[in-house]
């Protein structure tokens, strides 16, 4: 193994969140880096430390649930993290030949429910938030300006994570929630580069925006970890203007690995009637 791997960085990087006096340590004498040394951490786990420096460093491969569970402790890991923890620490055990992955495609039933939410921006992400398949609001609102039929390509799909790093548009819809967005967005790869560390094209969309963002390199490098569930936005659309609308994902349960998100308004606000006007337009 080349270099600690996803599981050591993430316990580098959350290990180097904690001072001493976090976890009731005495602080002795000055530090070349920060955060907790690797002695402390393994003391707070009760685990050698020899063991966890071998954890760390990726010559380890054998951590028990009770161990993890000790680490993550020590830590002070939300669940989400536990979560995140335990991912990486089942896929350090595995040891896949990387296969290039076969195109994703949207079920029947998935392009069902789509057509049914009437009104409604959808758009269906594979894992890698390739965007599969949207409706004409979902295309209106959030990438009017791409070509409404790029998904029906394999090879030239939309990706919402590049798009939002590295299209001007993305930054200009979402204005002062970009950041928290992109949070969001990161802290959502992060949880399936957990799941999937021996994909290539996973590795080849993180790679691209860290050789072209460095604000997605700064919050890369955070390790957090967080579902893309629900979030409000308030976003700036170039035809429409300011409204307020409220993503979800929903997982279809005949493909769990992807997403189906809505973007909803609240009955009778101006943001409700901003959509409304933007369905005229995309039917138009």
């Amino acid at each position: 193994m080349d270099g600690p791997g996803p599981l050591g960085d993430f316990l580098q990087a959350r290990r180097a969140r904690l001072r001493p006096e976090d976890v009731g340590l005495p602080a002795f004498g000055p530090r070349r880096v920060a955060g907790l040394r690797r002695e402390e951490l393994a003391q707070l786990a009760g685990v050698s430390a020899s063991y966890y420096t071998r954890l760390e460093q990726g010559l380890s491969r054998g951590a028990s649930a009770e161990v993890l569970d000790a680490i993550g402790r020590a830590l002070r890991l939300g669940e989400h993290e536990r979560d995140h923890l335990t991912r990486l620490a089942d896929a350090s055990r595995r040891t896949k030949r990387a296969r290039r992955p076969q195109p994703e495609h949207v079920a029947d039933e998935t392009r069902d429910l789509m057509r049914a939410l009437d009104g409604v921006p959808a758009l269906v992400l594979g894992r890698r938030t390739d965007v599969l398949a949207w409706n004409g609001l979902g295309h209106g609102l959030l990438a009017g300006h791409l070509d409404p039929l790029a998904p029906q390509s394999s090879d030239h799909r939309p990706n919402m994570s590049r798009m939002l790093f590295l299209d001007p548009h993305c930054r200009e819809l979402y204005g002062e929630d970009w950041r928290r967005k992109a949070r969001a967005v990161v802290g959502n790869l992060r949880t399936v580069v957990g799941r999937h560390p021996e994909d290539p094209l996973l590795a080849e969309l993180i790679g691209e925006l860290t050789m072209k963002s460095p604000e997605f390199v700064a919050l890369w490098r955070d390790h957090s970890v967080s579902p893309c569930d629900a979030a409000s936005y308030d976003l700036h659309h170039p035809a429409i203007g300011a409204l307020t609308v409220t993503q979800q994902t929903l997982a279809p349960l005949r493909t769990p690995e992807q997403v189906l998100v809505v973007c909803t308004t609240p009955a009778g606000s101006s943001s409700e009637a901003a959509l409304a006007l933007l369905g005229g337009v995309a039917l138009a």
